[in-house]
């Protein structure tokens, strides 16, 4: 079955010197030396972004790659992309992520990716995508619902305790049934799914945790810590 592995912050680019979600997402893989692909289309191919993924990741076990769809390394992007172990989204504009995504039919390669067991992986706009809906800044007027890939069931709010807006907004929009109910994510927790079920919750901060938030109010979830 396929699995997702949704950030709601942390990470190589968000702490470069705490390694414990990125040496997580590559040990599900159960390889020693697994193929990594990112892709840093939400912040329009950042080269600053892409250098610091191979920074991060070079000192890793692991083969570092990526994909810029404004430079990209081949015709055959399917060929390219499913060869890969894991495919790790990169955090910006989750609007202009999924148009890009669609105009290259990317969005149906992940979903064959997802399907034949290649690991996708996220940061902040790379662990919105993947749900029904997600709480997106993408706008430039503050936080608003927006449609996604809908791999998953629900909607996605990362950032939860990192921006003072995300937690009152996701809750109200959630209450007044303008966006699904879903799981928020504090900054340093990942979110494991494996197919449709979200089998564990793990974090890079002893405090930080994810949260199911429905029509009746938040609920804690059990985040373990990895460190």
């Amino acid at each position: 079955m396929g699995q997702i592995i949704a950030l709601g912050g942390g990470g190589f680019s968000m702490e470069p010197d705490n390694p414990l979600l990125d040496s997580y997402i590559l040990h599900q893989s159960g390889k020693t030396n697994p193929k990594i692909c990112f892709l840093p289309t939400a912040s329009g191919d950042s080269d600053s972004y892409i250098a610091r993924y191979y920074d991060f990741f070079e000192n890793l076990a692991c083969q570092p790659s990526h994909l810029s769809l404004f430079n990209p390394p081949t015709r055959d992007l399917e060929s390219f992309l499913l060869d890969k172990d894991i495919l790790y989204v990169g955090g910006g504009n989750t609007k202009n992520l999924l148009a890009l995504w669609r105009e290259w039919s990317l969005d149906k390669i992940l979903r064959k990716a997802w399907k034949q067991g290649i690991i996708l992986a996220g940061i902040s706009a790379g662990s919105i995508c993947w749900f029904e809906e997600g709480l997106t800044d993408s706008y430039g007027s503050g936080l608003e619902p927006l449609s996604c890939l809908g791999f998953l069931s629900g909607s996605h709010c990362p950032h939860y305790d990192g921006e003072a807006d995300r937690r009152p907004t996701y809750q109200k929009l959630v209450t007044s049934k303008q966006i699904k109910p879903g799981i928020a994510a504090d900054d340093g927790v990942a979110l494991h799914y494996v197919g449709q079920d979200l089998k564990r919750i793990v974090s890079s901060r002893p405090s930080a945790k994810a949260y199911r938030v429905s029509l009746d109010g938040e609920t804690e979830l059990e985040t373990e810590f990895l460190g």
